[in-house]
């Protein structure tokens, strides 16, 4: 489970509590790990200095998608039938984005993601388009990729509206042509927050 902006450590914790639960609901009983990045950027909730904060968490997650493939390839080498899953709230679809993007540079590494599941994604809505990033995330991604995306998400509408992100892969879900492995499915979440994103799973994987 990876987080979005806006999370210290309690923070990070909570989400992945939250997302532990309600796989264990769905009667999901596999180990569940949270990966936690620097993404408390300070003035993001604030109009005035949301575009520099955004862009600092931004950068933070591309960064953190070194340390993230490192983890799992560390997991993989120690045990290479091992199943590895990955969900993403809000800007974690970065940290994601850029893993998978590592990970494609080398050939070895097809198939090391069995599945990957975004929530109120803050990536580009093209970002599974075969000419864009989507041919890496087919060859990464050994099963499936589901977005669940929400036209009702206040925070991504704002994203959106004030052009902070170029139209948002979880707001009005892909754009264009899609890789074979994508899917997407259209929810309403109370709000922005994983927890609302969360109540919206109705199965899984």
């Amino acid at each position: 489970m990876i987080h979005g902006l806006r999370n210290d450590r309690s923070g990070a914790l909570a989400k992945y509590v939250i997302a532990q639960k309600r796989l264990k609901t769905l009667h999901y009983n596999h180990p569940v790990i949270g990966y936690s990045y620097d993404s408390n950027t300070t003035g993001v909730q604030y109009k005035s200095t949301a575009i520099s904060a955004l862009k600092t968490g931004i950068v933070i997650a591309k960064k953190n998608g070194r340390n993230l493939s490192k983890f799992i390839l560390d997991m993989k080498k120690k045990n290479p039938s091992q199943k590895i899953r990955l969900m993403g709230h809000s800007l974690g679809a970065q940290v994601i984005l850029s893993t998978v993007q590592i990970l494609s540079k080398n050939l070895n590494n097809k198939g090391t993601i069995e599945s990957i599941h975004l929530f109120g994604a803050s990536i580009p809505a093209n970002s599974f388009n075969p000419r864009k990033t989507g041919s890496i995330f087919q060859k990464i991604v050994n099963k499936k990729i589901t977005n669940y995306f929400s036209p009702y998400d206040d925070v991504l509408k704002v994203a959106n509206d004030e052009c902070w992100v170029d139209s948002p892969l979880g707001y009005n879900g892909a754009s264009g042509a899609s890789v074979s492995k994508y899917t997407q499915i259209m929810v309403k979440p109370r709000n922005h927050r994983f927890v609302s994103y969360a109540r919206t799973i109705k199965s899984f994987p």
